[in-house]
């Protein structure tokens, strides 16, 4: 396991769990005996040597005293520490710190919206095309990185046959449909590939046409994830050469949210997509 991905995010829990007991007036001992646990336990916890569990986290709140109202941040940091750490042991430590928070995020989401200029996103690639993408990649440095990349990103697409799947909604531009990624015979089959999600229930594929000239998208890919169970807030990840980073802010947010409302409208519409995408995969 990455010591920098999962430290980073059970520090920060660690932290706060230990400030909030130190505000309580309580000592360790106090603490780990009011619930039958060693000292020990409880200071690995407030290390971040090992994680929380849910129930024990929740004991610890409500000791605290904390309020409902920001008990969705520790919920947040120990979930997302979980599902990270998970990531990066089955991937071999190659996740960047943000695209791990991204996949963590992704797994859980109840709904994706995605807005992709330059290639098929992610969600939606092929084997052959993602290797082709991630060939020249500035980022994965040697087959190894490439290959680790694009079993990683494969393994995301399993989010779409869990039970009950995302709800995924993509605009991508006209671009996207014409760039030769990997040469013809590779493209057309990802285009084929995209036909046949466009027709499966839940997946909404949109193109924004050449003709609809500027428009809110042009700084660049985006997918927004949103959450039914009330735990966690929505988020945003923009992927940049770095790594991408994640955008929380409710501020962030309405912007991307907006942006991605006015692209669907701009965007053809999904049977007019089809069409669009058949003609130029048997061109």
């Amino acid at each position: 396991m990455s010591p920098k991905i999962a430290s980073s995010e059970r520090r920060h829990l660690a932290a706060r769990l230990r400030r909030l007991r130190e505000q309580s007036g309580r000592t360790l001992t106090e603490v780990a005996a009011n619930f039958g646990w060693s000292d020990a336990k409880l200071s690995r916890i407030e290390t971040g040597t090992i994680g929380v569990r849910d129930a024990d986290l929740a004991k610890l709140l409500t000791l605290y005293r904390v309020p409902e109202s920001q008990r969705r941040l520790f919920t947040n940091l120990a979930r997302q520490a979980r599902h990270r750490a998970r990531w990066e042991k089955t991937f071999d430590n190659g996740l960047s710190d943000a695209y791990a928070s991204f996949v963590a995020f992704e797994e859980d989401a109840a709904a994706i919206l995605t807005f992709e200029p330059q290639v098929v996103p992610g969600i939606l690639q092929t084997a052959e095309y993602a290797s082709a993408v991630m060939r020249r990649s500035v980022v994965l440095d040697g087959p190894e990185a490439v290959s680790r990349g694009v079993s990683t990103r494969l393994a995301r697409q399993a989010v779409l046959v869990r039970d009950p799947p995302p709800r995924l909604t993509v605009v991508i531009d006209e671009a996207v449909l014409h760039r030769q990624v990997g040469g013809p015979d590779i493209m057309r089959r990802q285009l084929l590939r995209l036909l046949e999600a466009s027709e499966r229930p839940g997946i909404t594929i949109q193109v924004l046409p050449f003709s609809a000239g500027a428009h809110p998208g042009l700084a660049g890919s985006f997918e927004i994830l949103a959450f039914d169970d009330g735990t966690v807030t929505p988020v945003v990840y923009c992927e940049d050469l770095t790594g991408g980073v994640i955008r929380d802010s409710p501020t962030d947010l309405r912007r991307y949210q907006e942006a991605f409302a006015a692209l669907r409208t701009a965007a053809l519409g999904p049977d007019e997509t089809a069409a669009m995408i058949r003609s130029v995969a048997s061109g």
